[in-house]
C-alpha cells in the first residue's frame, strides 16, 4: 500500500488527521489532529472554521498553496437563507433571534461538511458554500445537492415548531455549477472566496426559492442527472440576467 493511498483512504473515511485541502491541492500531509499537530498549532496552523477537515493554511495562505493570487475552478456554489427572517426579526427579542440563527448556521454547516463542502461566508440568516475547493470532489454537483437536501431535513426538524403568521419558518436553497474565480480579492483580508457569474446566479436562484425548496440550475442538473430526473422545471426571470433561466425544483424528502 502506497503512502498516497493510505492518506487518501483515511481522508475519505473521516479517520485522517491531515488537512484534506493541503493533501488534495499540494500533496502535503499537514497534521490537524493528534500529537503531530501540536507543533503546527504552536505556529498558528489549526483547523479551519470553513470545514474541520481543512486547515488555516488553506484558508489564509491561498497564494502559498496555489502559487498565484487567483485561479479558475470548476465548482458548485450553494446559497441558503431563512425565509421570512426579516419579518421575524421585527417581532421577537434579539436573544431568541440569535438562537434561531445559530441553529440554522450549525445545521447547515454540518450538512455541508458531511459532503466535503466549505462554509465560505456566513451572512446572518444566510450562507454561501463552495464544493470542489479546496477538497476535490469530481461529483461536486451531486455533493451540493446532497448537502442541500440534508440542510432542508435538518432545518425542518429544528425550525418546524416556529411559525410566522401561522406559516412555518423554512429555508430556501439555490445551487449553480460552473467555472468560478477563487482567490484573495482584498488587501485587508487573506481568506479566499469565489466570485463570478456562477456565484451571482446561485445567489439569484436562492432568492427565488420558497421555504423548503431547492432550486438548481440546468448546469447543475446536467452534472447530477440522477438527482434531478423527476424535478419540476421552472422558468425564472433573475435580477441582472437578461434571458429567462431554467431551473429545476427539488423539495426536501
Amino acid at each position: 500500500m502506497t503512502t498516497e493511498f493510505t492518506f487518501t483512504e483515511q481522508a475519505r473515511h473521516g479517520s485522517a488527521r491531515i488537512c484534506r485541502g493541503c493533501w488534495d491541492q499540494m500533496h502535503m500531509p499537514i497534521p490537524i489532529g493528534g500529537p503531530l499537530a501540536l507543533p503546527f498549532r504552536a505556529l498558528g496552523i489549526t483547523r479551519s472554521k470553513m470545514n474541520p477537515d481543512i486547515c488555516t493554511i488553506c484558508e489564509r495562505s491561498f497564494q502559498y498553496v496555489k502559487k498565484q493570487r487567483q485561479i479558475t475552478v470548476d465548482a458548485t456554489i450553494l446559497f441558503a437563507d431563512i425565509r421570512g427572517f426579516t419579518d421575524l426579526s421585527e417581532r421577537i427579542e434579539a436573544v431568541r433571534l440569535s438562537e434561531i440563527v445559530s441553529l440554522f448556521q450549525d445545521r447547515c454547516a454540518q450538512a455541508i461538511w458531511a459532503h466535503d463542502g466549505i462554509v465560505n461566508k456566513q451572512m446572518g440568516d444566510g450562507l454561501m458554500a463552495i464544493f470542489n475547493f479546496p477538497i476535490i470532489r469530481k461529483d461536486h454537483a451531486s455533493a451540493a445537492i446532497g448537502a442541500a437536501r440534508e440542510i432542508q431535513r435538518n432545518c425542518a426538524a429544528a425550525l418546524g415548531g416556529l411559525t410566522l403568521d401561522a406559516l412555518p419558518l423554512g429555508v430556501g436553497v439555490g445551487i449553480h455549477s460552473g467555472e468560478v474565480q477563487i482567490g484573495e480579492f482584498s488587501s485587508f483580508r487573506s481568506d479566499f472566496t469565489a466570485i463570478g457569474g456562477v456565484v451571482n446566479q446561485a445567489a439569484r436562484l436562492e432568492s427565488q426559492a420558497a421555504a423548503g425548496e431547492i432550486l438548481i440550475s440546468a448546469e447543475t442538473a446536467a452534472k447530477a442527472p440522477e438527482l434531478a430526473a423527476d424535478a419540476e422545471t421552472r422558468m425564472l426571470t433573475l435580477k441582472g440576467i437578461e434571458q429567462p433561466v431554467q431551473a429545476r425544483v427539488l423539495v426536501k424528502r
